[in-house]
């Protein structure tokens, strides 16, 4: 089994908890429950993905390079897989889920929701890992939109994977670097605005992988002074905390961003000085894929409850939004390590018949 890099996992429980606390005041404004989000930090759920994204590229593009420089070959079907065991068990799970929710669990419950697609046509795209393209097309229900981030790592892999097979060992940084850059640029022209629309975030995977060869090629892509790694881990915390590096042009956002949360990876990973310890903190992240996927179903149902609740009695305002949290947060932390130990470690431990 490989060895998991210190203090990425409580970085990812970190990461997928954002995301909840930024769904969770919009679904509750959406039914008609009190909510807060006065908050910075309430308004971080795309950083959040962004930086789960650089993650995603660090992490597995560097496993490929380890991989050819092993094996003098990367094994594109082995590779692909081991993401299948990974990712599809949970990933259709949710989408079935989300499908039989809207279309036949809504209505059997007389409660509301336009559904404006074709039940096959959702099918088609959550099957054929287009998600993105789904939530961009129509208005799926927020258990089904919170699958466009799956489908972007997918289509990656599906590009990188073949490409980073041809291309001999010593070129993998110099196409890293030439795509990051290249594919920023026309990210953000008009031209190819549907790259933006369509949220085809790939530049943060390719600079993830970039450093994480680098990194391998013996570039110190770390910072040396413990102060600086200090100013790294400062400015990420103001970033979701607070309003300070907001940037009104996308491009400046995203150059911002890319750099940063990069920047953040390989010096977090790569810290001789501060080791998180809590096992808390690193179990949440190791179950932080379950949190990411599944935290839109609890939502949903607490929600519910507490409209239920709401038309039998009188709600304090500030006391339901403090429980609406503590329960949602709890309630899928507590289901994603049922998931995790009953459910994904039966496909998880599958996954060494496929690595050499």
């Amino acid at each position: 089994m490989k060895k998991r890099i210190k203090n990425l996992d409580p970085l990812r429980g970190l990461l997928a908890i954002l995301v909840l606390v930024y769904h969770l005041p919009l679904v509750s404004r959406a039914v008609g429950l009190p909510y807060f989000n006065d908050l910075p930090i309430f308004h971080r759920g795309y950083e959040a993905v962004a930086v789960f994204f650089c993650l995603s590229g660090y992490l597995i593009i560097g496993l490929l390079y380890d991989e050819k420089k092993k094996e003098g070959a990367i094994d594109i079907k082995n590779f692909h897989l081991r993401r299948i065991l990974r990712l599809y068990p949970v990933y259709y799970v949710v989408m079935f889920f989300g499908l039989f929710f809207y279309h036949f669990l809504l209505p059997l419950f007389h409660v509301p929701y336009q559904v404006d697609y074709d039940l096959y046509k959702g099918l088609l795209l959550c099957i054929g890992f287009l998600p993105n393209v789904f939530t961009k097309l129509y208005d799926p229900g927020s258990i089904l939109s919170i699958l466009w981030s799956i489908g972007i790592e997918e289509q990656f892999y599906l590009i990188i994977a073949p490409v980073l097979f041809i291309l001999p060992l010593h070129r993998f940084a110099k196409y890293l670097l030439i795509f990051t850059i290249l594919y920023f640029i026309a990210f953000h022209t008009e031209v190819l605005s549907f790259l933006m629309g369509f949220g085809f975030f790939y530049f943060f995977m390719s600079m993830g992988g970039l450093l994480a060869v680098w990194q391998r090629k013996g570039y110190s892509v770390a910072f040396r002074p413990f102060i600086l790694r200090l100013v790294v881990y400062l400015m990420f915390a103001l970033h979701i905390t607070s309003d300070l590096f907001q940037f009104e042009n996308v491009m400046v956002k995203n150059g911002f961003e890319l750099i940063l949360f990069n920047l953040l990876i390989v010096n977090l990973g790569n810290d001789e000085r501060i080791t998180i310890r809590s096992k808390f903190a690193n179990y949440v992240g190791k179950v932080s894929y379950g949190i990411y996927m599944y935290h839109m179903i609890v939502i949903n149902f607490v929600l519910f409850v507490f409209l239920e609740l709401q038309k039998r009695m009188v709600l304090n305002t500030w006391m339901t939004v403090l429980i609406i949290n503590a329960i949602s947060i709890s309630l899928t932390i507590f289901m994603s390590h049922i998931s995790y130990r009953y459910f994904e470690s039966y496909f998880l431990n599958l996954k060494k018949r496929f690595r050499k």
